[in-house]
């Protein structure tokens, strides 16, 4: 592909920038190893779900690993390929450099400018075939990709693994039924030994079969791989080939120019004249290009400094973010607090209403105490009123008692009585005066003893005072503990709020800290280089005036000197180097074609060799083939045999079930007639160990009816006792005394005197609750009015969130995408290699008068032999009627087994269709048959 001189060049800038991303997209590629594919996991899974073999998954991995690394080939010969494009480039820019100072030369100095042109013409048409191709390429993949969809459809609709199942339940339904006949047959057992050892030799040849097919399949992928080599360098070889013919004809084409260029140098004047012409034409061209580029860096230039404001406005927007993101925290700190303060002070307001209510009942109690007090006071003073004093009697007393003794004295001394009476007389007075004496001691003592009393008792009323005390002040302290714990736990949580702010507050200097020395970096980056920039400025203006002049003196210079000389001297050098480039590239070509040579020979002997193997292997598989053929016949011979003896077990199954139904109807009964045994016999122990323990008890009985009389006649007699007692002390009199007034008026001024104390506490503690409750409404407006604020941030932040969820899922979901389309398109690229690789070998065997492939009578073979296999499953799904409609009903049996013969072998019925009799109906089955009554004649 070449194009026209007149076409205009592309820019350098957009392949440049392709040749620098390919290769880095590549190695991307390249490092992705196979062990960490999507692809390899896929085929785990389905090993460990049972849905692949392991042989198939070990050829699997290897035709994978292939794949692999002939991706990676493919991959280092385009990074090559990249690299020389860069290379090119390269000189292509220097090409053009040249050009460019090649301009300002005079006519006969453009035919080099000309010639490179060209090349550049022709590199620029071989990126574009090399683009074309990848675009090809990737439309190949997708079609293939298509392709193996269907191919995997069509493999799950193939129904294996039903097959599978369905053979491995008759296996196993077949094996208990053989296990189940044995018992009563030991001709069958015989048989089915036989069949079971048969089994297992058609198991272990179908193994062999299944790995020598294995190894079959490996062979020929090799062989495959093998074959396509010698294709492939006889291919380059016809390309080399073709490229030394070319460069012999351009050869002979440059020695025909040489002898021609003399003719032309005439014409090239002309052409010379045209070029300057041209020349300015692509000046003024390239000028407009120039601009085109100015405005479109002017363009970018605006669109960065948009992207940086875009930046700088994201950058303000999370700073806003997280400074709205402290203070929600700090505002629902604040919450908590204000709901932890307003707790405590409910708590408060409770236990004061509850200590209220507590007083006013004390203060109610105390209320109906005094009255009661007072009711008492006045009973007793008016029983005091009745009552006369003591001293008054005392002296009647006493008085009396003179008068006794002095009467006494005088009827003594006048009645003449005798001087022992006298004396019995004064002994009794005597005593009767100690005693009067040791009574009245005893009164006095009596009197003490009621006044210590009467101290003892104020003692304990005034210790009873003081414990009260003591109990009040202890549960006034464990209140001002109680109520100090709970400041302790305040202070505790205000602390750990003021810790979390410090660190949100910490973190926020942090990042402001942060943001502030990277301002300041790349301020100082700017300055630097905003220095630097100038300089270098001066310095390209300084060299851009230096170049010019000398650019204005090499003009003169080059216009004085004799252009037409040089310029064919400069051909004739160009042209002596072509042809030397071109002798040396024929001498390589012809090493490398000796080289594959060599290579084709050795490949050569390799094929031929795996060609033997291979004949080996078809051999083999002949030999197992014909036995396989003969086990089937031998199968089929079994197959029907055991038709036969399917039949038996199906009678005696019929039987097994009718004597299965009796036995269970027999040990039902059993079951029952046990469980009745099992009740008489525990009737008939508990009888008789009642019968054992009847003396004991009855003589315990007799025991205790005398207790219980001995008990009522008790119980009697203490119901007296009681009485009787009741009766005396009905009254009982109070110990201690009774305060006295005075007393009693202390203590209802106490008690008044606390009352107001306590009023004055709740009026105080009532206006704080007032002015809390101001405090905590203005609070609740505030906090109600910033709701709706934290709302929409939660909203906000909510959305973002699953913005970001989605965008990372539907980013990793496209990731494994590629990866599956990746493992797929090489795989693919593998298939449709081996494919044409194939189709090419069919061809060139049909050219040369052979069959397409050696082994396509065998899979031609296996193809019939799937058809029947898929046409016996239809037809067992649908079966065909003789009227030809299809029919998914059961089939009528053709034979029956008779009950009369020994031997329960099945006989095709006659003439008339099988006929079974219905079932009896429900009401049917619950009447007696009628039994005819015998004829009396």
């Amino acid at each position: 592909m070449s194009q026209p001189d007149g076409s205009s060049t592309p820019p350098p800038g957009g392949d440049e920038n392709k040749s620098h991303f390919q290769p880095e997209k590549l190695q991307e590629v390249c490092t992705n190893s196979p062990s960490t594919s999507l692809a390899l996991q896929c085929l785990e899974e389905l090993f460990l779900d049972d849905v692949i073999s392991g042989d198939k998954m070990a050829r699997l991995k290897a035709s994978l690993n292939l794949l692999h690394d002939t991706l990676r080939s493919s991959q280092e010969s385009e990074l090559k390929l990249l690299q020389e494009v860069q290379c090119l480039q390269a000189e292509l820019k220097r090409q053009q450099q040249e050009l460019q100072k090649a301009e300002l030369f005079s006519e006969g100095q453009r035919l080099d400018g000309s010639c490179m042109r060209q090349q550049l013409l022709q590199f620029h048409n071989k990126l574009q075939e090399s683009e074309e191709r990848e675009r090809q390429m990737q439309y190949k993949l997708a079609c293939l990709q298509e392709e193996k969809i269907c191919l995997k459809k069509e493999y799950e609709s193939q129904p294996k693994y039903e097959q599978e199942k369905r053979s491995i339940a008759l296996n196993e339904s077949s094996e208990k039924m053989k296990k189940e006949i044995t018992q009563r047959h030991q001709e069958i057992k015989t048989l089915t030994d036989g069949i079971k050892a048969c089994n297992t030799q058609l198991q272990k040849e179908q193994q062999e079969l299944e790995d020598k097919k294995d190894t079959i399949q490996s062979k020929e992928a090799e062989l495959a791989q093998l074959l396509s080599i010698p294709a492939q360098l006889g291919k380059e070889i016809g390309r080399i080939n073709c490229k030394m013919k070319n460069v012999q004809k351009q050869k002979t084409a440059l020695e025909r120019q040489l002898l021609e260029l003399a003719e032309r140098v005439k014409q090239t004047q002309v052409g010379c004249r045209q070029l300057d012409e041209e020349c300015r034409s692509v000046m003024k061209e390239l000028k407009g290009c120039r601009a085109q580029l100015e405005v479109a860096q002017r363009e970018r230039s605006m669109l960065l400094k948009e992207q940086e404001m875009t930046k700088e406005e994201e950058a303000v927007l999370l700073e806003q973010r997280g400074l709205l993101e402290i203070n929600l925290i700090q505002i629902k700190e604040e919450r908590k607090t204000l709901h932890d303060s307003l707790v405590k002070k409910v708590r408060e307001k409770d236990r004061l209403q509850r200590r209220l209510k507590n007083m006013l009942l004390q203060h109610k109690m105390s209320k109906d105490a005094l009255l009661h007090t007072q009711e008492l006071y006045n009973k007793t003073k008016t029983q005091r009123d009745i009552m006369p004093k003591d001293d008054d009697l005392l002296q009647k007393i006493q008085d009396l008692q003179t008068e006794v003794d002095n009467l006494k004295l005088k009827v003594v001394h006048q009645q003449s009585v005798t001087g022992i009476e006298a004396e019995l007389v004064e002994q009794c007075i005597v005593q009767k005066q100690a005693l009067v004496r040791e009574c009245n001691h005893h009164r006095g003592e009596l009197h003490h003893l009621h006044a210590l009393i009467r101290i003892k008792a104020d003692e304990r009323d005034q210790k009873s005072r003081e414990l009260l005390k003591a109990q009040m002040r202890c549960n006034q302290i464990k209140q001002d503990i109680r109520g100090k714990q709970l400041q302790i736990l305040e202070h505790k949580k205000q602390y750990q709020e003021i810790q979390s702010r410090l660190c949100v507050f910490g973190k926020l200097y942090e990042t402001t800290k942060e943001e502030r020395n990277k301002c300041v970096n790349l301020l100082q980056i700017v300055t630097q280089h905003t220095t630097k920039m100038k300089e270098k400025f001066k310095i390209l203006k300084n060299e851009i005036e230096i170049l010019h002049s000398q650019t204005i003196k090499n003009d003169r210079l080059l216009q004085k000197s004799h252009l037409k000389h040089v310029h064919s001297h400069t051909i004739w050098n160009s042209l002596r180097n072509d042809i030397s480039k071109v002798t040396g590239r024929l001498h390589e070509m012809q090493h490398k074609s000796e080289e594959q040579r060599l290579k084709i020979v050795t490949l050569g002997q390799v094929i031929n060799a795996q060609e033997q193997d291979l004949l080996h292997m078809r051999k083999s598989h002949d030999a197992s083939v014909q036995s396989r053929n003969e086990r089937g016949v031998q199968l089929l011979e079994r197959e029907e045999e055991m038709c036969v003896f399917y039949a038996k077990v199906n009678v005696q199954k019929n039987l097994i079930c009718e004597g299965t139904l009796q036995i269970q109807a027999l040990e039902e009964e059993s079951c029952s007639l046990k469980m009745l045994i099992n009740e008489e016999q525990r009737q008939i122990n508990l009888s008789k160990k009642q019968m054992s323990c009847k003396k004991p008890l009855e003589d315990e009985s007799a025991s205790l009816q005398i207790q219980l009389s001995e008990c009522k006649e008790h119980n009697l007699s203490l119901e007296k006792t009681l009485e009787v007692q009741v009766t005396e002390r009905r009254l009982r009199k109070l110990s201690g005394e009774d305060p006295s007034p005075p007393e009693l008026i202390k203590k209802i001024e106490q008690l008044e005197m606390q009352l107001a104390a306590r009023e004055a506490q709740l009026l105080e503690k009532e206006l704080i609750y007032e002015q809390v409750n101001r405090l905590s409404q203005h609070i609740r407006t505030k906090a109600d009015n910033g709701k709706e604020d934290t709302l929409r941030l939660a909203k906000k932040v909510n959305e973002f969130q699953s913005r970001i969820k989605e965008c990372t899922k539907k980013l990793m979901a496209v990731v494994s995408e590629l990866a599956m389309r990746q493992s797929q398109a090489l795989c693919l690229q593998q298939e449709l290699r081996e494919k044409e690789f194939e189709l090419d070998l069919c061809h060139s065997r049909l050219e040369m008068g052979l069959g397409p492939s050696e082994t396509i009578e065998q899979e031609w073979l296996c193809h019939i032999q799937t058809q029947q296999k898929c046409q016996i499953t239809e037809e067992e799904e649908w079966s065909q009627l003789p009227n030809g409609v299809y029919t998914t009903a059961d089939l009528r049996p053709n034979s029956y087994i008779p009950t009369e013969d020994s031997l329960p072998l099945p006989k095709p019925y006659g003439a008339l269709a099988p006929f079974k009799p219905s079932e009896l109906g429900t009401n049917m089955r619950h009447i007696r048959k009628p039994q005819p009554k015998p004829l009396e004649i």
